[in-house]
């Protein structure tokens, strides 16, 4: 094992939308001492590791992309896993900053260190041969809300004898073809899976817990003739991506102001669930009892058709105990299966990345965090952790639209900070208190009549304190508005 120490500007955990964002955006600053941390064996983030059957955005393409750098290929209105992999990279490529990211090296430890005012950071190679010490000025962390699976706690899920795995983590070394095949879990991931499956399995249950509002995909394939308009006439897939943007931001007020509104979103649902399901008692099974929009509106035109199948069944009384063989349902109804696939989602509210992270005073941000729930000013930086900035931080998610909007915003803040750092001789900021309190304190009296609150629904979008961390509860282009520029009397800055 070797161990060497390298001092950088800037360590970026990360290579996914946000961290390649951050690095594009600092490389055309000037700020090009930089590294990319990535624990992955190549870049691309959550559409690198995602790559079960079916994966799909459920955002349209044209917005799903960053703004300097438009895609004329796209194939079709929402773009599949491989695509939009294959775009992140060739963005990233293009850019010329690949030579700076590290791969297959996860960070194990990072440390405020008040003397030198630089944060130490521990790194570690996957195969445990190369340890590496970095000591750079600002922390970026754009590790993000959905790249540590989160695996449901039931009564004997460790014995199961048979092929399991995460949707995050699909072993597509495994032959599904004429299998009985459990999947745990009815949201975004499983909606796209599950009709695959259907397809090739001897049976699919799918163990519901709570169902979700599902409404059409207006999908369909752009034209030869719309691509070549993307790519030669000028403007054209700028004003295409504008109207699906503004599109999007016209349901703002329906989810953070008026939820009634969404009563219309629901008739499109029970629609979608009319035209596919004929069974009263299955219908009455997959249609949900809260406001839409409480938990994440979903979009696809083959879950209900799915489950409808002769091949498959939906089981909502709950899961008592998984078996070497079988799974066992709150009911005592017994059923055999060869593979287990968790679609559980993500660690969200609670990031893995927070726990290795320690900044003044010997506190990690998991800890902090702890006490209160995930808080930050501006959803980008935290009191206590100087030069930390988070990408995708507290409040910054979002229900209606692209988060790429979000992190281009968030970059932004991020690239003039270490303008400001560099011209006013600073070696560090961190923001005060009192401006994290009254951000935080706001977005939550924001958050009260949205319908995150009050739609009825236990959703991720919660904690544990009963606080929505994770949403921004308004439109994205206010969001980038308070984030137009670094508001250095918000921080306390340490001379150099």
């Amino acid at each position: 094992m070797t161990s060497r120490i390298t001092e950088v500007d800037h360590l970026i955990i990360g290579a996914g939308f946000a961290g390649l964002c951050a690095a594009i955006k600092l490389d055309e600053a000037g700020e090009t001492d930089f590294v990319v941390i990535e624990k992955d064996s190549d870049v691309g983030g959550t559409w690198h590791i995602n790559t079960y059957p079916g994966a799909e955005c459920d955002v349209p393409s044209q917005l799903y992309s960053y703004s300097f750098a438009l895609n004329p290929d796209w194939s079709k209105v929402y773009s599949p896993q491989r695509e939009i992999w294959e775009y992140t990279k060739g963005v990233a490529e293009k850019a010329g900053i690949l030579d700076r990211v590290v791969l297959e090296t996860a960070v194990h430890n990072s440390v405020w260190d008040e003397a030198t005012r630089r944060w130490i950071v521990t790194t570690g190679s996957v195969d445990g041969r190369t340890k590496r010490t970095y000591a750079a000025k600002t922390l970026i962390s754009g590790s993000g809300g959905l790249s540590e699976p989160s695996l449901p706690d039931i009564k004997g899920i460790d014995s199961f004898a048979g092929d399991t795995f995460h949707s995050a983590r699909w072993n597509h070394d495994v032959d599904l073809a004429g299998k009985r095949i459990a999947v745990i879990g009815t949201g975004a991931s499983a909606i796209q899976l599950v009709p695959e499956l259907q397809k090739i399995a001897g049976r699919v249950d799918v163990y519901q817990r709570t169902p979700n509002w599902i409404i059409p995909r207006n999908e369909r394939a752009f034209s030869r003739l719309e691509k070549l308009a993307f790519r030669h006439v000028p403007g054209v897939q700028r004003a295409v991506r504008a109207g699906v943007y503004a599109t999007l931001e016209g349901r703002v007020p329906a989810f953070a102001k008026f939820p009634a509104l969404l009563k219309l979103v629901e008739l499109q649902g029970k629609q979608n669930i009319a035209k596919a399901i004929k069974d009263p008692e299955l219908r009455a099974a997959v249609t949900p009892d809260y406001r839409a929009g409480c938990k994440r509106i979903l979009v696809s035109n083959k879950w209900y058709p799915a489950i409808a199948s002769d091949n498959v069944d939906l089981v909502t009384s709950g899961i008592a105990e998984i078996r070497p063989n079988s799974i066992v349902d709150k009911d005592g109804v017994e059923r055999e299966i060869d593979v287990l696939v968790i679609a559980t989602g993500f660690h969200v509210t609670d990031q893995p990345i927070a726990g290795h992270i320690t900044g003044k005073g010997g506190r990690t941000l998991a800890e902090v965090w702890g006490e209160k729930g995930m808080r930050a000013y501006k959803g980008t930086t935290i009191h206590g952790f100087p030069n930390l900035f988070q990408i995708v931080g507290p409040n910054t998610a979002l229900g209606h639209s692209s988060i790429i909007f979000i992190i281009e915003s968030q970059v932004r803040y991020i690239v003039d900070a270490a303008r400001t750092l560099r011209r006013e001789g600073l070696a560090a900021v961190e923001p005060t208190l009192e401006a994290q309190d009254a951000w935080n304190d706001e977005v939550q009296r924001r958050m009260q009549p949205t319908v995150w609150v009050t739609g009825g629904c236990a959703s991720w979008y919660v904690d544990e304190f009963g606080n929505n961390t994770t949403l921004w509860p308004g439109q994205t282009f206010t969001f980038r508005n308070h984030l137009s520029r670094f508001d250095l009397d918000k921080y306390v800055g340490t001379p150099a």
